[in-house]
Order: structure tokens, then sequence, then C-alpha cells
């Protein structure tokens, strides 16, 4: 099994990338969407959330209030830090248990996009950052999401850098390119993910 932790700021096109590598054959583990799973109605994690910060992150349907939740802690980091060590755990085990279900020859393909910032890539055999210029992000975010441009530059600003990424990379994806080019690189570095998993003591090739 060759575990790949796939990361890339916003509007970078690491959704795009993670989909077409799952048709080339990876198991995908998602980190927003485990999140937002071990956060459910009747989980403990929900259970835990409401406990730390009251019934007031509780929506009329009893799941949680995700923007009044990011309000109160977004505003203040130690709410932060209470709310990731309730959740990073849980997220966690939830892919640990992923990765242990899938077949042993498998390329599991963790979808993190903090894996920079939290300093996760040593828990990874190859580390891939889908790489595009901040000016393209901020097309995509403004064109094709529809935020603010100044929004959008803040959250840009809130993520690590460009060099960050490059710099705990294995194997840069670039996405300034028409979508015919990026189905290439991706089927090109899904070969070298799959001689990776075979192999697993060959090194990483840029």
């Amino acid at each position: 099994m060759l575990s790949v932790g796939l990361t890339g700021g916003i509007g970078a096109g690491k959704s795009e990338v993670s989909r077409l590598l799952v048709e080339c054959g990876a198991v995908l583990i998602d980190a927003d969407r485990i999140a937002r799973e071990v956060v459910a109605p009747g989980t403990p994690g929900l259970a835990a959330v409401v406990e730390a910060f009251g019934e007031e992150v509780l929506a009329p349907d009893g799941g949680l209030d995700r923007p009044r939740l990011g309000s109160i802690v977004f505003a203040d980091p130690g709410k932060l830090a209470v709310l990731n060590s309730i959740v990073h755990p849980l997220v966690g085990a939830r892919s640990r248990e992923l990765e242990a279900a899938a077949a042993e020859d498998a390329v599991v393909v963790h979808d993190v996009p903090l894996l920079t910032e939290n300093g996760l890539a040593p828990l990874y055999d190859v580390v891939i950052v889908v790489d595009a210029a901040p000016e393209t992000q901020l097309d995509r975010l403004v064109r094709l999401r529809g935020m603010t441009e100044e929004d959008a530059r803040a959250r840009m600003a809130a993520q690590a850098s460009r060099e960050k990424r490059r710099e705990i990379a294995d194997i840069v994806i670039d996405n300034d390119v028409p979508l015919a080019e990026l189905e290439r690189r991706v089927r090109e570095v899904w070969a070298e993910l799959v001689r990776r998993a075979r192999a697993p003591k060959d090194p990483v090739p840029e």
C-alpha cells in the first residue's frame, strides 16, 4: 500500500486532481468529508462540540450550525484550538480505519487541505502538491466560486504560502494548464504512484 498526501492552495484545483486520481484507480480519503461525518447528528463528536461550545452551535434540525461555530472559533485562536482538539483526532482515527480497509496494493490518496499548515507531510509516503499561480487561484475563486476579490485574497492569505507547499512536495502537479494537459500529467503521476506502491523502496521522482 502507498499512502499519498494530496494538498494545494484554495483554487489550485486539488479537487479536480483527486477526481482524476480516483478515475485512475486511487482510493480517496477526503479529510473535509470525514470532518463533517464525525460531527454529524448523533455522533460523540457532535456531543463533544456542544459540550465545549454550548447549544448555540446547533441548528434547528439538530445538526451543527457551521457558520455560527465558525464565527466563534475563527475570532478566538484558543477556541479554534479546542475545536481542533476534538475534531482532528476523530478525523485521524477514521482516516486510519479507511486506509486499513484498503487493498494491500492500493494507492490511498488522502485529500488534506491543511497538510502543509499542520505539518502532516511525514505521515505519508508521498506528498503531492497541486500548484497554480496566485493570479489563477484568485480568478477561479472569484469567477467560479462567486467570492469577492477581498474574500478570496483573505482566504489565500490565511493558508501556507506557495513556496511552503512546494518545499514539502515530493511531486508537484502544475494546474496552470488546460484540462487535457492536466489529465496527461495526472496519468503520468499515477503511473509513478503505482510503481512506487509495487516497489516501496524506490525513490520518488520529482
